[in-house]
C-alpha cells in the first residue's frame, strides 16, 4: 500500500487524499473478486444447461427464443439493470450479481449451442451404433468435443464481469468501482486510477489465465 500510495501520489502531487479511505486495495480487488467469481460461476453453469437443454430434441424448439433473449439481456445498460434490481433484492451484492450473471449468459449460451451444434452427425451416429445412450453420448463425445468453443464463451464472459462489476459500487456493492466513483464525485483523478487500474490488470490477467486454459484444451 505505501508503494502504491507513493506511485498515485507522484502522479498527483496536488491531491489532499490519493486512497479512497473506504479500504485497502487488498480488501477491494478481493469484494471485485468475489462478485465476479460468483456472478460468472452461475453463468457458467446455468448457461451450459441453457445450451444444452436447446440442443437436445426436446428442447429444440427453444433455441430461437433463448438465442433472441440471450441477445437482449446485453442491450440494457447495466445502470439500468441495476434499478430493476434494486427493488426487488436491494442494495449492495446481490443486484450487481443479478446484473453481472445477466451480461455474462450470452457468450457462454452463444458457444454452447455453437459447439455443440458445430459437432459432425457422423460422429454421433458412430456413438449411437457402438450402443452408447443419449446422455453417453452428451458428456462423453459433444460436451468434450465442444469444450474448447464453450471455454472460449467463458473467458469472454469473465472478461466483461470484470469490467462491469465497477458499477456495482454506485448501489454499495463494493470493489473496485468504489474508489472510481468517489473519484468522479470528488473530482479526484487518484480514487479514479486506484479503481481502474487494478481492474484493467484483473481483466488483462483473468483474459491471459483463461486463454493459456483454452490453448491446453486445443492441444490436447
Amino acid at each position: 500500500m505505501a508503494l502504491w500510495e507513493s506511485f498515485l501520489r507522484w502522479l498527483f502531487p496536488e491531491e489532499r487524499e490519493v486512497l479512497h479511505p473506504r479500504g485497502t486495495l487488498l480488501e477491494l480487488v478481493g469484494e471485485h473478486l468475489w462478485m465476479v467469481i460468483v456472478s460468472s460461476g452461475l453463468a457458467t453453469v446455468i448457461g451450459i444447461s441453457i445450451g444444452v437443454l436447446v440442443t437436445r430434441p426436446l428442447g429444440r424448439q427453444y433455441l430461437p427464443l433463448v438465442s433472441n433473449l440471450s441477445s437482449l439481456g446485453q442491450t440494457f445498460p447495466p445502470v439500468a439493470v441495476l434499478a430493476l434490481a434494486v427493488p426487488l433484492l436491494g442494495f449492495g451484492f446481490k443486484p450487481t450479481v443479478a446484473a453481472l450473471l445477466l451480461y455474462g449468459l450470452l457468450p457462454i449460451v452463444r458457444n454452447t449451442i455453437t459447439g455443440i451444434e458445430n459437432i459432425p452427425s457422423e460422429v454421433r451416429e458412430a456413438a449411437y451404433g457402438m450402443g452408447m445412450s443419449s446422455w453417453q453420448v452428451l458428456f462423453k463425445i459433444e460436451l468434450p468435443l465442444a469444450l474448447k468453443v464453450i471455454m472460449s464463451g467463458i473467458r469472454i464472459s469473465v472478461v466483461i464481469n470484470i469490467g462491469t462489476a465497477t458499477v456495482g459500487a454506485t448501489i454499495g456493492a463494493g470493489g473496485l468501482g468504489s474508489p472510481i466513483t468517489a473519484g468522479l464525485v470528488s473530482e479526484n483523478p487518484a480514487f479514479i486510477l486506484e479503481g481502474a487500474i487494478p481492474a484493467a490488470l484483473l481483466a488483462f490477467s483473468a483474459d491471459a489465465l483463461l486463454g493459456n486454459i483454452e490453448k491446453s484444451i486445443s492441444s490436447e
